[in-house]
């Protein structure tokens, strides 16, 4: 059954980003991001080779020459329940942008679809070469450690769309990365922060929490510890 296909803009949370040896995010990576995916049930190969030169004139768009775009990966297949897939990542020049996977239902082989996704923030940095930190966080670069302005932005997201903090369940990761904010970086406040991530967030899915009642609810959580 098909939900949705077509572009899908998605603000996502993951704790899967690499990290360096002290545990800190590497350039590249956060904690909370704009997947930007092109999702559709297919017919055949022909299909998914077409998405994917449909991407590449995207890409070429945007200012990314095809000849520095490449594809690697493996042809082997992965099977999760009732769902089987290969996977190839792309990448423009050094800097991996995303993947493109194709999907099959493993009792039906002849129902697929194809999955292509990259990050919104990753697709800026490649293109920009802008410092990482500083195309992220903009003005307040600096102003804090990295990993407080990245649980801010993840936080925000989270209480943005009403999800609270709780002892387990979608509030159960709110209180985790509002865990990872130390008390002592909040004390003058946190409102410049959290508006700017709000106002990111909301250019691509109206959050419902006003960015003033998410900042009182972070500091409010952080003052407990």
């Amino acid at each position: 059954m098909t939900y949705r296909s077509g572009f899908i803009p998605q603000p996502v949370v993951r704790f899967t980003g690499e990290r360096d040896a002290d545990g800190e995010l590497l350039d590249g990576y956060l904690t909370s991001f704009v997947n930007v995916s092109r999702v559709q049930p297919i017919q055949s190969i022909d299909e998914y080779a077409a998405v994917l030169d449909d991407w590449l004139y995207v890409l070429s768009r945007l200012g990314f020459h095809a000849r520095h775009i490449s594809l690697y990966g493996q042809l082997k297949v992965w099977h999760r329940r009732q769902v089987a897939g290969v996977t190839l990542m792309f990448r423009h020049l050094d800097v991996t942008l995303g993947d493109i996977v194709l999907l099959w239902n493993r009792e039906n082989p002849q129902c697929m679809a194809v999955d292509l996704g990259t990050g919104l923030e990753r697709l800026a940095w490649a293109r920009t070469l802008r410092s990482w930190n500083e195309l992220i966080f903009g003005s307040l670069a600096g102003a804090a450690p990295a990993p407080t302005l990245d649980a801010l932005r993840t936080a925000t997201l989270l209480l943005g769309n009403g999800i609270m903090p709780a002892a387990r369940g979608a509030g159960g990761v709110t209180r985790r990365i509002l865990g990872a904010i130390p008390p002592t970086s909040v004390r003058l406040g946190v409102s410049a922060a959290v508006r700017a991530a709000h106002r990111y967030w909301t250019t691509v899915e109206a959050l419902p929490v006003p960015w003033h009642v998410v900042a009182t609810c972070v500091e409010q959580e952080v003052a407990r510890r």
